[in-house]
């Protein structure tokens, strides 16, 4: 029988870049729609299920190192793990598959111009999920975690930090969120915008207030349009978290839980919103909360200079009294069609 390996240890694997071979056995289209970074594919599926090698039966693996076979749910993978075996493979199978995987992190520092405040920028990397750890002078905060409380302990722990603040850019309507579980676990603040959308205690973070850790100083600025209460949060001066408002590569949706009204009402907000933004210039450091695809091991955090920033509102879709809206691949949205039809006059 192939051994197998949990979630965990293959994404330490992964983070200390060991030897590993992570082969994906599930078919074409469940391996577009999200996968492991720098896994290779087989569609093996249908014959795996059947008992049988198929395409396996040829493949070609790198030597002196274990092989991971991953399925939907680990279980079609712990076929191939021992059909692979049986080739004298070392093949493992990755218990509960992708569905586990979904709950897989990994890190990155974020290099910041001041040092005595250090960025954590912790991803949540089959779903493209970002949070934030920022720490000084043994004191912390986490904007928009989306991962167990544990993660952000161990993490702050590391650093001598005690996390006073959890903070929300908006209430997510595509993400798992812990803000509230880890402000309990660590009895810290829960900070929220202003909004009737959650039904249990916070403080509420209104446009103007600022927020104190250490040397740093964290100003909440309101940026409707991707939903009515988002807010943006300004370290420094000198890098801003924007939730879903602004990617690296587009903007925020205005049309989640909205209908076409409401859509043009949250996409007016929005270019108001980008234009502020926008406003901060050209070398502010942006610092998303989403990304439309697994995020890899490699110690890179997803971030860009306002200058650099894709997917800006473009003429071509501009309307009456300046109003335009541009296009947001972070969340596959289809915005030169459909903002033409909603902001039309």
């Amino acid at each position: 029988m192939a051994r197998v390996i949990d979630t965990n240890t293959l994404r330490e694997w992964l983070d200390e870049h060991r030897p590993v071979t992570v082969l994906d056995i599930r078919g074409d289209e469940d391996r577009a729609q999200w996968a492991i970074p720098g896994s290779i594919h087989v569609n093996a599926y249908d014959a795996l299920r059947d008992g049988m090698l198929g395409p396996l039966t040829t493949i070609t693996v790198p030597t002196g190192q274990p092989v991971v076979t991953v399925c939907g749910a680990g279980r079609v993978s712990l076929t191939a793990a021992d059909l692979l075996a049986e080739r004298g493979i070392d093949a493992r199978s990755l218990v509960g598959g992708m569905k586990a995987w979904s709950l897989a992190w990994n890190t990155a520092e974020v290099p910041f111009a001041d040092p005595a405040i250090r960025i954590i920028q912790v991803r949540r990397t089959g779903k493209g999920c970002l949070s934030y750890l920022i720490g000084a002078d043994g004191d912390a905060v986490v904007i928009d975690p989306s991962l167990p409380a544990d993660v952000y302990l161990t993490l702050a722990r590391h650093h001598g930090w005690r996390i006073r603040h959890v903070i929300e850019t908006h209430v997510h309507a595509d993400h798992l969120s812990r803000a509230r579980g880890l402000a309990a676990e660590t009895g810290a603040t829960l900070l929220l915008p202003p909004q009737q959308r959650v039904h249990f205690p916070f403080a509420s973070v209104a446009d103007g207030d600022r927020i104190s850790v250490g040397t740093a100083t964290i100003t909440a600025r309101h940026t409707p349009g991707h939903t009515d209460e988002s807010t943006s949060y300004l370290l420094n001066g000198k890098a801003v978290f924007t939730g879903d408002t602004l990617f690296t590569r587009g903007i925020g949706r205005p049309d989640l839980h909205a209908d076409a009204e409401g859509t043009r009402l949250r996409a007016r907000a929005l270019f108001t919103s980008l234009a502020w933004l926008r406003s901060l210039g050209p070398d502010i450091l942006v610092l998303p909360a989403h990304l439309s695809a697994p995020i890899a091991f490699d110690g890179q955090p997803v971030s860009a200079r306002m200058h650099d920033i894709e997917g800006w509102p473009h003429a071509d879709i501009a309307v009456e009294m300046g109003t335009a809206v541009g296009t947001c691949k972070a969340h596959l949205f289809r915005a030169r069609r459909l903002l033409r039809k909603v902001l039309a006059p």
